[in-house]
């Protein structure tokens, strides 16, 4: 059964830095089970991607198209698990991989941070409801937490599942192509901004990215703060006077425990 603290005093989201896209460079490359099994090895806490693939399957890759990480110029929605099983990442052996696979590489382990990327057409009750049957059929022992930019994502599992720590992401930096080419991109652009629908999320933590602060929106809430993408001691220190955590990558901040949390 997934391990859940109080919220705002002891989960790792307070106190433990969180590698993003797991601890990757130029040998292991993002979202890889490679990254994934350094940054657990060093004890931090994983931030990773998921979303669907054409057949519903969960896997872990940030962008929506397969072009950067694997030189594929098709959508990771349109192809099916099969098919991203033949690709590489990165110029790597390493493949893209599926969430059950990270599951049982950090169980017991380190914590997780689970961006749910925004999908065309997709519901949250349906992302969260595979999720949760996949950490459940995995016996995951863990800590974990979820966040997105799509706040209904986050109002979804925050629904199924309570005792979980859900967030929003948030940027000053939203662009057309972030939405799809939606007409409609300004006004969810400044949704995202300005974290407009924490009012009816009611997120328990807020991650923000670290060239756009400082924000009033984020000073003003109550819950835990996190900046990403933090790349060094200098960006980290100056983080850390706003935030309460960080979401990190280029680097390896110390690490502290729980109990030399604030």
């Amino acid at each position: 059964m997934a391990i859940c603290y109080n919220i705002r005093m002891e989960s790792f989201l307070k106190f433990l830095p969180v590698a993003h896209r797991g601890l990757h460079d130029a040998q292991f490359p993002e979202n890889s089970l490679a990254a994934f099994r350094t940054a657990a090895e060093a004890g931090y806490a994983i931030e990773t991607d998921v979303r669907f693939t054409k057949d519903r399957a969960l896997v872990l890759f940030h962008d929506d198209t397969l072009l950067r990480m694997t030189g594929d110029r098709r959508a990771v929605s349109d192809c099916t698990l099969e098919e991203l099983s033949a690709l590489r990442l990165g110029g790597t052996d390493e493949r893209v991989p599926v969430f059950s696979e990270l599951l049982s590489l950090a169980d017991g382990k380190v914590p997780l941070l689970i961006e749910i990327k925004n999908m065309a057409g997709i519901k949250g009750d349906e992302i969260a409801r595979a999720m949760l049957a996949e950490i459940q059929a995995s016996g995951f022992r863990g800590e974990y937490a979820v966040q997105s930019f799509q706040p209904m994502y986050v109002k979804a599992y925050k629904k199924l599942c309570p005792n979980v720590p859900c967030g929003v992401l948030g940027t000053a930096d939203s662009k057309k192509a972030d939405f799809g080419g939606s007409m409609l991109w300004r006004i969810k652009a400044a949704v995202i901004r300005n974290l407009l629908l924490n009012f009816t999320v009611k997120p328990d933590f807020v991650s923000y990215r670290l060239q756009d602060f400082p924000r009033k929106c984020v000073t003003r809430f109550r819950g835990i703060r996190l900046a990403w993408v933090v790349s060094s001691e200098e960006q980290e220190s100056q983080a850390r006077k706003m935030v309460d955590n960080i979401i990190f990558e280029g680097y390896r901040p110390a690490r502290p425990s729980r109990h030399d949390a604030p």
